[in-house]
Formats: C-alpha cells, sequence, structure tokens
C-alpha cells in the first residue's frame, strides 16, 4: 500500500478519530503487525500539538502463556504503580487511539474461565477510575491488517497478497479516498439527520422479525435518543470513535426485552468465535441462550456479571453499508458490527441519555442504563429483518424493510 494514502489514514484517525488536542497526552494501543504505521499515526498526533504519545505493545501469544502460568490471584491483581496510573488518567484525560489487527483465532485454546475469573477481580477496582472517566476522553478504534487476520479474511491467497488486500478492504470502508475529512464530514451529516428523524418519532420499543425466527421487543428508555456518527466529550471536543462506522444505536431500558434473537455472524469475543447461537429474553433477561460454536465461551459471556444478560445497546445498521456489500467476513466486531444490524448484551452508553453531560452515572443508570463489566456486540442484521417502531402515540412506524431504512 502507498505510504501517502497510509498517511492520510494516520491523518483521519489523528485529527477526525481521536481529534487530539494541543498539549494533551494520547495512549495509543496496537499490536506488533504494522509499526511502521503506529509510527505514522503516533507522529500525526504530534503534528496535533500532543504534549506526549505513549504506545503500549499488545501480543496474542504473550498473553496466551501469562494467562497459562500466572493464578487467577496474580491476573487478577490490580498493583500500586497501576492504581497510580489509572489516577493520572483521571487526573489528565488522555485520548485513546486503539489500532487493531488481532488473529480472529489468536487466543484459541486459553483458558477462557481463569481469565474471568481474573477479570472479576479486577473489574470492582478499576471501575471506581472507569466511572470518573465515563464520557470524558476522547477514543478511537481503528484497524490495520494483521497476516494471521488477512489469510482468515481472504484464505486462499498468499500472505502477500492477502494482506494488501485486507489494506484496500479497510482503506474503502474507513472512506480513505481523496479527502477523507469531506467524507467524514459528508457521512457524519447523515448519521446525525437518521437519528434526529428516528428520535422525533418518540420511540417507546423496537420490534424486530426475520425469518430465520428472531421475533423480539425491546423497550426505550423516555430520556434517551439515538447517536450515530461524532461524539462530543464532558470536555466539548468532538471525535469519532470508530473508524468505520455505519450505525445508528441507542441504549436500551434495562429488563424491558422478551422475544428470541437469532445471530447472523460469527461473534470474535476474547481471540476465539463463537457461531450459529442464538438468545431468548424474558424480562430483558437472556434465560436460555445456545450456539453450534462456542457455546460454552458463550455462557462464560454470559456469566460474567448480573448485567452482562441484559441489552446495553440496540444498533441499526442498512444492509447497503460499504461494509457488507464488500461480501467479506471480518472476524472482527469493528467491522462486522458496522456491516448489519447488532445488539450488545453487557454495559449501556450513558452518552445517549439526553443531557447526559449535566447528569451524574448514577442518574443516568437509574434510567435504566444497563451496568456491567462487559459490553459485547453481536450481528443480527439480515435480509429479511423488519423492525417497527411502537411509539408514545400509538403509531406504529416502520423502521426498516428487508434490512434497510424504511425512510
Amino acid at each position: 500500500m502507498k505510504k501517502t494514502v497510509l498517511r492520510e489514514y494516520a491523518k483521519l484517525i489523528a485529527q477526525v478519530g481521536a481529534n487530539v488536542q494541543k498539549g494533551q497526552e494520547v495512549l495509543i494501543y496496537a499490536g506488533l503487525d504494522q509499526p511502521e504505521f503506529v509510527q505514522m499515526v503516533a507522529e500525526e498526533c504530534y503534528k496535533c500539538k500532543a504534549r506526549e504519545v505513549t504506545v503500549q505493545w499488545m501480543y496474542q501469544p504473550l498473553e496466551k502463556i501469562h494467562t497459562r502460568y500466572q493464578s487467577v490471584k496474580t491476573l487478577g491483581e490490580v498493583k500500586q504503580w497501576q492504581k497510580a496510573r489509572l489516577e493520572h488518567y483521571c487526573e489528565t484525560k488522555p485520548c485513546k487511539i486503539h489500532i487493531i489487527s488481532d488473529d480472529p483465532d489468536g487466543l484459541k485454546g486459553m483458558n477462557m474461565a481463569k481469565l474471568a475469573k481474573a477479570r472479576k477481580l479486577r473489574f470492582p477496582i478499576v471501575k471506581e477510575y472507569s466511572d470518573r472517566l465515563d464520557g470524558e476522553q476522547q477514543w478511537v478504534i481503528a484497524a490495520v491488517p494483521g497476516k494471521a487476520w488477512a489469510k482468515k479474511v481472504f484464505p486462499g491467497l498468499r500472505t502477500s497478497v492477502a494482506m494488501e488486500k485486507m489494506w484496500e478492504a479497510i482503506l474503502a470502508t474507513s472512506r480513505v479516498n481523496e479527502d477523507p475529512v469531506a467524507a467524514w464530514k459528508a457521512h457524519n451529516a447523515d448519521l446525525k439527520a437518521r437519528c434526529e428523524y428516528l428520535n422525533n418519532l418518540g420511540i417507546e420499543k423496537l420490534h424486530y422479525t426475520a425469518d430465520n425466527g428472531t421475533e423480539l421487543t425491546v423497550g426505550m428508555i423516555g430520556e434517551a435518543m439515538f447517536c450515530g456518527g461524532s461524539e462530543t466529550s464532558r470536555q466539548n471536543i468532538v471525535f469519532n470513535p470508530n473508524i468505520p462506522t455505519e450505525e445508528c444505536f441507542i441504549s436500551p431500558k434495562k429488563g424491558e426485552a422478551e422475544g428470541i434473537v437469532y445471530s447472523t455472524k460469527p461473534l470474535c469475543y476474547q481471540g476465539q468465535i463463537i457461531d450459529k447461537f442464538f438468545m431468548r429474553f424474558e424480562g430483558g433477561k437472556v434465560v436460555e441462550s445456545g450456539a453450534e460454536v462456542g457455546a460454552e465461551l458463550l455462557e462464560t459471556l454470559l456469566n460474567m456479571d448480573e448485567g452482562a444478560r441484559y441489552l446495553g445497546e440496540c444498533a441499526l445498521v442498512p444492509q447497503t453499508s460499504p461494509i457488507n456489500v464488500t461480501d467479506l467476513l471480518f472476524y472482527n466486531t469493528l467491522f462486522d458490527e458496522n456491516a448489519v444490524c447488532h445488539l450488545a448484551i453487557g454495559r449501556g452508553f450513558t452518552d445517549t441519555i439526553r443531557d447526559c453531560h449535566n447528569k451524574t452515572l448514577e442518574e443516568c443508570r437509574q434510567l435504566g442504563i444497563n451496568e456491567s463489566m462487559i459490553h459485547e456486540d453481536f450481528m443480527i442484521g439480515c435480509d429479511s429483518m423488519n423492525i417497527d417502531a411502537i411509539c408514545a402515540d400509538g403509531k406504529v412506524v416502520p423502521i426498516f424493510r428487508n434490512g434497510n431504512w424504511a425512510f
């Protein structure tokens, strides 16, 4: 891939994604697959006048070794220096850039039950800091090709060709064209217009149906709103958290979901695959589930904490999205969730509450935002999906027909 094109992508991540501010600290989390591109992103952050850019490298084989040999107690420990670092982040509010390239099968065989126990030990300690940072930071997730990931998506090609194809797919769906900044401005405007239409309907419930057996009704929070594209932090800084993104999303009301829903794409969770699964809801809670692939892992996910069995997000994405029309299965949630409609179990988004910046975190949760240590998206959209909005005035308004917008 031409370096001039990659430089434009790096600029997009720093300027439009994270929107790095003068004097701000930047944290970059990245795998070892594309160090030269990470270097480009770091340089673009400095060109935005960042005070300091820190890169934390990730490596799946090392994560597997740590999990294998460390005790649950050691894995779950939050050391004093780590608490001090988290306290520093609360004080300085750095922006965070995640550059993902993970192998979808990279953690296959790892003891997920052990890792889950460790996460449960860590969560009560780190929660205090994450709550304080809620809505305060800019952040963005973007992607670069990794060899194993590229071969997973393009299995019949040589590695070098698969890597080039992967770059092409990532850049195209991320709108890295002749003028990426202008493209994202127009895209954000379109998403905002769709959200405005939805928010003016006064939606009380969403009703999903599809010919695969999905029939689900989800209740909405009266004070909640659909969001999409760019977001604004409590510091009044506009940023784009996902590159790419195609969704209009909302956090539903905890405890108000009835029916059954079937997945339409695999879920890659912690470097392992869950596929061909369903969840049945009663009183808002998953009371039954099953999967042809990764059933035990799905059960581990649902049992992470009490909130893991409740919905945290409903997201609307048309079948005509640029990601879906590639006809590629990315085995990566950032892309696959922006290909079709999806739901998420676990933590809801407080920034979907109107005037959230003038409310406390607890006030948002009391309105019905779900709380959990996890937030995992899973794809449910298909060509036969219909979604109706049941509105406060009693009207039933078509939102989706045959997998696409009905307005």
